[in-house]
């Protein structure tokens, strides 16, 4: 990919990274999850403004592909990833990858001694590729469904 820009999040991006949140969870999320629990991560109907007010508390890395939106990571003030998304046509070809080597680097500048994040089955994999290791599983309930998920950590 190498027109992909990695940059900072601007407000008219945020309708385009909540679809790419949605869209990720409702495609991606089903070879882990069942369709009740990705109903439960993601439900229905997209929840834009809701997804604005989140994305302005904790602006994100986008990724951009010819001037289209196509992921997003954010870090917040204590070295957790809330966010790690690609969108869902684009799975495996180095975004989230980009986008991570750039919130390390963001990380370490801001003298950040370690990251966390709680990576979901399919994000588990991708985290412990950059050296992150889980620290407990997790069980959270939405709309009364069980969702797994690791807290991972890293040093830097």
């Amino acid at each position: 990919m190498t027109k992909l820009v990695v940059r900072p999040y601007r407000t008219e991006d945020a309708r385009a990274l909540t679809d790419i949140f949605y869209d990720t969870v409702h495609r991606i999320g089903l070879v882990h999850y069942t369709q009740a629990q990705v109903n439960a991560w993601a439900p229905q109907p997209k929840e834009y403004e809701r997804w604005q007010q989140r994305l302005a508390q904790w602006p994100p890395i986008v990724a951009e592909f010819d001037g289209r939106v196509v992921g997003f990571i954010t870090l917040t003030p204590s070295g957790h990833i809330e966010w790690t998304y690609t969108h869902a046509d684009l799975q495996r070809q180095g975004i989230a990858s980009r986008l991570y080597r750039h919130l390390e680097q963001e990380a370490r500048q801001q003298r950040m001694g370690r990251l966390t994040v709680d990576a979901s089955r399919f994000a588990r994999p991708f985290f412990e590729a950059k050296g992150f290791a889980v620290v407990r599983e997790n069980q959270t309930v939405r709309q009364g469904e069980k969702l797994q998920n690791w807290r991972m950590e890293k040093r830097l």
